[in-house]
C-alpha cells in the first residue's frame, strides 16, 4: 500500500516560526490547482503496481482551496491510480477556514479525517506566532467539526518562550475536552531566516529553552496516556484505531508520491524531491517536465533513515530486520554503538526491538544520529 501527499504553497500569512514551502500570494491558486492535477497524470505510472492506501493534502494551507478544488483533486487521484476501498484522506486545516458551512461541505467530501492547525488556545500565543485565526475560532472549529467528523487531529506546540507549565497543562485540557482522539505535539523550534529567528536576534523574543520543551513534553505524555492515548511516535498521539495511515506509513518506510512544489517522494530506493518555486514548478509542469531532483540511496543511506524513524516510532528497530536487509557487519556496529544508550537507561531491547524508553523519548533524534553508519 502506498500514499499520495499533495502540497498546497499557499497561506493567508506567514506564522513566524515556519520554514516549509508556501507563497502568501493567491493570484496563481487556480492555475496551481490545474498544474497539481496535471501532475497526478504525469506521474500515474510510477504506481502502476501500487494500490493508493491514503490521500494526504499538506501545505501550506490546504483548506484555503475551494471544496470545488480539493474534490477536483481527489478525483483525479481516482482516475490516475488504483485506490483501495475507504482510504484515509486527510486535509489541513486551519481554524479560521473552518466555517460551520465549510465543515459540512467538507464533510460530504470524500475527506475522512482532519488536521485542524490549533498550535494554542491561548491569544497571546497565537500573536506570537502571528496565526491567523483566534482562541475563539480555535474552540468553536472543533465544536462543530467533532459533529460531522469523527477521526480529526490537531496540533498543538510545547516550549514556547514563557508560557507555563500550568498554561501548556491547560492547553491540553481543553483539547481534551473536544474529545479528539489523536493529537500531534511539537517543540517550537527557531528555523533559520524564520521571523522568530529574526525576534531572537533582536531580543523581542525570548529563545526557547529545551529544559521547558523537555518539562512540557514529559507532561504532555503522562497526561495523554493517562487519558487513553497511545504515543506511536515521538510527536504523535493517538486513540487505538486512529493513529495516522498516512504518517505511520513514512515511518515504516512505504512508498509516497510527493506533489506539488517542494513536495517529497520515496520509492524505497530513491528519495525525490520538487523544487521549491512556485513559478519553476508551473513552467515545468505545464511543459510536461517533471521538476524534481533525485537522489539514490545508498545501504547506509538506508539504515541511517531506518534508525532514524524506527528509534521515533513504538515499533522501534528489529535487530533481525538489520542483519537480513543490511548485513551482520550493521548489527555489530549497531549492537556496538547502541551499549552506552543501554547502560544509561535511555535505549532498550525487549524481543529482539531496540526501542527508546520513556526516559530517552525525548532525545531520540540525537540518540538516533549518534547511531548512524559513515562512510
Amino acid at each position: 500500500m502506498s500514499g499520495i501527499y499533495i502540497h498546497i504553497p499557499f497561506c493567508k500569512q506567514a506564522c513566524h516560526y515556519c520554514d516549509f514551502h508556501f507563497s502568501t500570494n493567491l493570484k496563481k491558486k487556480d492555475e496551481m490547482v490545474l498544474t497539481l492535477v496535471k501532475e497526478l497524470e504525469l506521474r500515474k505510472s510510477e504506481f502502476q503496481n501500487e494500490a493508493v492506501a491514503t490521500i494526504y493534502f499538506g501545505g501550506g494551507t490546504p483548506s484555503l482551496l475551494s471544496v470545488e478544488e480539493i474534490q477536483l483533486l481527489i478525483d483525479s487521484v481516482y482516475k490516475n491510480y488504483k485506490v483501495v476501498d475507504h482510504p484515509e484522506i486527510t486535509l489541513e486545516a486551519n481554524p479560521d477556514d473552518l466555517s460551520a458551512e465549510r465543515i459540512i461541505a467538507f464533510s460530504k467530501t470524500p475527506i475522512n479525517r482532519l488536521s485542524i492547525g490549533i498550535q494554542s488556545f491561548f491569544e497571546d500565543d497565537l500573536k506570537m506566532m502571528n496565526r491567523a485565526h483566534n482562541a475563539d475560532e480555535a474552540k468553536k472549529c472543533l465544536e462543530i467539526a467533532t459533529q460531522y467528523f469523527d477521526n480529526i487531529s490537531l496540533d498543538l506546540i510545547y516550549g514556547i518562550p514563557d508560557a507555563s507549565n500550568e498554561k501548556w497543562q491547560q492547553n491540553i485540557e481543553t483539547a481534551l475536552s473536544f474529545g479528539i482522539p489523536h493529537i500531534s505535539s511539537y517543540a517550537l523550534t527557531v528555523e533559520p531566516k524564520t521571523a522568530l529567528d529574526k525576534f531572537i536576534q533582536k531580543g523581542i523574543i525570548k529563545a526557547p529553552s529545551d529544559e521547558l520543551a523537555s518539562e512540557q513534553f514529559y507532561i504532555l505524555v503522562d497526561t495523554l496516556h493517562k487519558n487513553g492515548f497511545v504515543h506511536y511516535e515521538l510527536s504523535n498521539f493517538g486513540k487505538p484505531d486512529y493513529f495516522s495511515k498516512n504518517n505511520s506509513a513514512y515511518w515504516l518506510g512505504k512508498k509516497y508520491i510527493g506533489i506539488g512544489p517542494s513536495a517529497h517522494s520515496y520509492d524505497g530506493t530513491n528519495r525525490g524531491w520538487n523544487v521549491s518555486n512556485n513559478t519553476l514548478y508551473l513552467k515545468s509542469i505545464q511543459s510536461n517536465i517533471l521538476p524534481i531532483e533525485i537522489e539514490k540511496l545508498t545501504k547506509i543511506d538506508r539504515y541511517n533513515e531506518y534508525i532514524m524513524t524506527g528509534l521515533r516510532t513504538i515499533w522501534g528497530v528489529s535487530m533481525i530486520r538489520i542483519e537480513q536487509e543490511f548485513g551482520k557487519d550493521f548489527l555489530d556496529y549497531l549492537n556496538t554503538t547502541s551499549k552506552k544508550f543501554i547502560k544509561d537507561e535511555l535505549l532498550i531491547v525487549e524481543q529482539g526491538i531496540l526501542k527508546t524508553t520513556s526516559k530517552g523519548k525525548f532525545l531520540c533524534d540525537g540518540i538516533a544520529s549518534d547511531l548512524f553508519k559513515v562512510g
